[in-house]
Order: structure tokens, then C-alpha cells, then sequence
């Protein structure tokens, strides 16, 4: 910023104003005043009477004087210009003028925390905690199941055998010859005693082994619900501390940026507080004239009155 000579005391900006407008009219009067002079004139006789064509104008007497006004004029309303756009700059920048909020830390954004929740098992994963001996058994007693329901379940081998056995007649006819029916003997050699004893027997193989069987799903099955159960009271009490670390960091958070919020706030409040003043004060300064430009600004401040700005 170039150096100016405001003060709480001089000229105010209107006055300033005004001189320097003064002194722009009186130079250019001057300026008109020497730009007219020549170094000759110049004359016609028209009808034997000398005519003027060119008048004479000759330097004026005080040319030295005049110039040397006419340099304090231009000299007096650069002074004046300049420190009223100096009052102007510097108002300026003080309405310009921001608050310096580096030394308020706003938090940064938490970083939000993920459970790490674990995969509930399936039935796979029970077969595989039986020991190998147990799940032998289990292939044993499920295909002894399988394959001896499978002979004695309806629709079966033996339910079909005993079915048909109180159904079979003594005799049936058979056509050996044309036209002519041969009988033939039906011997059975199984009697229905003998079927529901092998039934029975079967039967009660079957209902072993398929207690077997039960008995090893059902262990399968309370091994997995046991383990879910216990996966999920992991994961809960893995979502819990999530949830719980979460809600700290976002307290801290917002106290933080609280904090910060209030302190920018305090900032401002001072700072606008100081820049209102410092404006107040720009605004009152005046022109302080220097002695060497004193003359002129008292000549032309006599034609009018004090201003109160």
C-alpha cells in the first residue's frame, strides 16, 4: 500500500474532493490560457484597410508564475487523490478483512466400526465333530436301516410275499393243448407263521438301528444348535461393542465439534467487533495536508464552509 498522510485531523474526503476539482478547473484554465499563445499575427489589407487574421498573443507576463501554479494545482490534486483512494483502499480491505480461524481443529470424520460377526454352521459341520468311530457306527446302523426297511416297508419284498400268500388258491388252469385247460397244483412253501416271524425279526433289527440312526442325527442336530447358539451370542456381543465403540466416537465427535463451532463463533464475535472499530476509524480519518501543498488547499478552502463528514 502506498504511503499516505491520513490523520484524525485535515481535510475531510468531501472537502479533499472539492479542492481537487478546483484545481483540475484552474489548471486547465491556465493549460487553455498557454496553449493560445503564438508568436505572431497576421493581417490583410482588404479595401486599404489592414485586417487582423491572426491576433497576436503573447506569452503573459507571469509565465513563470502560472507554471509554477499550474504544477501545484496538479501537484496538490495528486496529493489529494491519492490519499483519498488510500482512505478508500484501506476501507476497503477492512470490510474485505476475514477473521484467521487456522488455530480452530475441527475432528475429523470417526471411522465407523464394523462388527466382525462369524458365519453360522450347518449340518455338515455336525457329522464333522463326531468322533470317526461314532460316525462308522452311523453308517453302519443308517444302510442296516435303509436296506431292511426297504425289505419289509410297504409295497416291499416281504409285505408283498405276505400279501399274496392269502391269495393264492390251490389250483389254477393253464391251456397246454388247444381247447382243452390243464390244471395246475400251486404248493406253498412259505406259511404266513413263518413270514411274520421273519417280519418280526426284521422288524425289530430295523427299529435298532434306526434308534441308531435318530440317536446320531439328534446328537448332529443339538451339536449345531449349541454352536449356533454360541456364534450368536458372539456376534451380539460383537455388534454390542461395535455399537458401543460407534456411540463414543460419536460423542466425542459432536463435543468436538462443538468445541470448535463455539470457538469459531467466539473468533468471529472479536474479530467483527475489532473490524467494525477499525472501519469506524478508517471512516473518521482526514487528510492531513502537507505544508507543501498547504497554500493551495487554504485557497480554495476559504470558498466554502467547514464540513461536518
Amino acid at each position: 500500500m502506498k504511503k499516505n498522510s491520513l490523520a484524525s485531523t485535515g481535510l475531510s474526503l468531501s472537502q479533499a474532493q472539492s479542492i481537487s476539482n478546483l484545481c483540475n478547473q484552474r489548471a486547465r484554465e491556465i493549460e487553455k490560457l498557454l496553449s493560445t499563445v503564438n508568436n505572431y499575427k497576421k493581417t490583410v489589407k482588404v479595401d486599404n484597410e489592414e485586417v487582423e487574421t491572426v491576433s497576436a498573443r503573447k506569452l503573459p507576463t507571469n509565465v513563470v508564475d502560472l507554471l509554477e501554479e499550474k504544477s501545484s494545482l496538479h501537484a496538490t490534486q495528486a496529493f489529494l487523490m491519492e490519499n483519498i483512494k488510500g482512505k478508500d483502499t484501506m476501507l476497503m480491505a477492512a470490510k474485505m478483512e476475514q477473521p484467521d480461524l487456522t488455530s480452530v481443529v475441527f475432528p475429523k470424520n470417526y471411522e465407523y466400526e464394523e462388527p466382525i460377526v462369524l458365519t453360522q454352521v450347518k449340518e455338515e459341520w455336525g457329522w464333522e465333530q463326531l468322533p470317526i468311530d461314532e460316525y462308522n457306527d452311523y453308517l453302519e446302523a443308517e444302510a442296516h436301516a435303509s436296506h431292511i426297511g426297504q425289505f419289509i416297508h410297504k409295497d416291499s419284498i416281504l409285505d408283498n410275499l405276505r400279501s399274496e400268500l392269502s391269495t393264492l388258491p390251490a389250483v389254477e388252469w393253464m391251456i397246454i393243448e388247444d381247447g382243452k385247460k390243464s390244471p395246475v397244483k400251486i404248493i406253498v412253501h412259505h406259511t404266513p407263521e413263518e413270514l411274520m416271524k421273519v417280519h418280526e425279526e426284521l422288524a425289530s433289527l430295523h427299529r435298532k438301528y434306526e434308534q441308531s440312526v435318530n440317536y446320531y442325527k439328534a446328537k448332529v442336530k443339538n451339536l449345531v444348535t449349541v454352536e449356533n447358539a454360541r456364534i450368536a451370542k458372539i456376534n451380539s456381543d460383537a455388534q454390542n461393542e461395535a455399537e458401543k465403540i460407534n456411540n463414543d466416537r460419536e460423542i466425542n465427535y459432536n463435543t468436538e465439534h462443538k468445541k470448535a463451532t463455539e470457538a469459531i463463533k467466539v473468533i468471529k464475535s472479536e474479530f467483527e467487533k475489532t473490524r467494525q472499530d477499525n472501519i469506524k476509524r478508517i471512516a473518521a480519518l482526514r487528510i492531513d495536508v502537507d505544508k507543501r501543498f498547504q497554500n493551495v488547499v487554504s485557497h480554495f478552502l476559504k470558498n466554502f464552509p467547514e464540513s461536518q463528514e
